[in-house]
């Protein structure tokens, strides 16, 4: 009797164990949702002349599935950027919205250290298309680069809207 209740106990315990497991794994919790987790953290951000442009709060939300940026410029511009890896073509995706009605699609892959996402060709003014590209940089652990190129059709370099340096508070 006492062998067959050490036999129960032992079968309970491993069942509350793997069960425990399984609800504190996120679906997202693979090598590949982890791949922007070097952006995470709470930053200032800095120009090329080392001039304050704005602070940026990038969070993890919904058990590690989206990567969630808080943007706020030294000028008051605000804007909110929705980062998830899509498993069904390997990417990873962003949409961001920003408080002068401005709003960016891109798509893209990451290296290590590195997260590169480029929007779809887009009607140009002085240029017929053009596409967005902004690439990410982990430098070391409390430093990150940010670079926002436009690109013509052919992907030949226009401007660089946009380069930040992201130091960690």
């Amino acid at each position: 009797m006492n062998k067959l209740i050490s036999i129960i106990l032992v079968v309970i315990t491993i069942g509350t164990t793997n069960q425990t497991k399984a609800q504190t794994t996120s679906a997202c919790s693979t090598e590949n949702h982890q791949k922007f987790d070097f952006w995470v953290g709470d930053w200032n951000v800095y120009d090329t002349l080392n001039n304050k442009v704005g602070e940026n709060l990038i969070i993890k939300l919904e058990d590690g599935c989206i990567i969630n940026e808080h943007w706020k410029s030294t000028n008051g511009s605000t804007g909110r950027s929705y980062n998830y890896y899509n498993t069904v073509d390997s990417t990873w995706n962003q949409l961001w919205i920003d408080n002068q009605g401005s709003n960016l699609v891109l798509k893209g892959k990451s290296e290590p250290n590195k997260m590169i996402l480029k929007s779809e060709l887009i009607p140009g003014q002085k240029v017929d298309f053009y596409y967005n590209q902004i690439t990410w940089i982990k430098l070391d652990e409390n430093t990150v680069t940010q670079t926002w190129d436009v690109l013509d059709k052919n992907h030949k370099l226009l401007t660089t809207a946009f380069k930040g340096i992201y130091k960690r508070k």
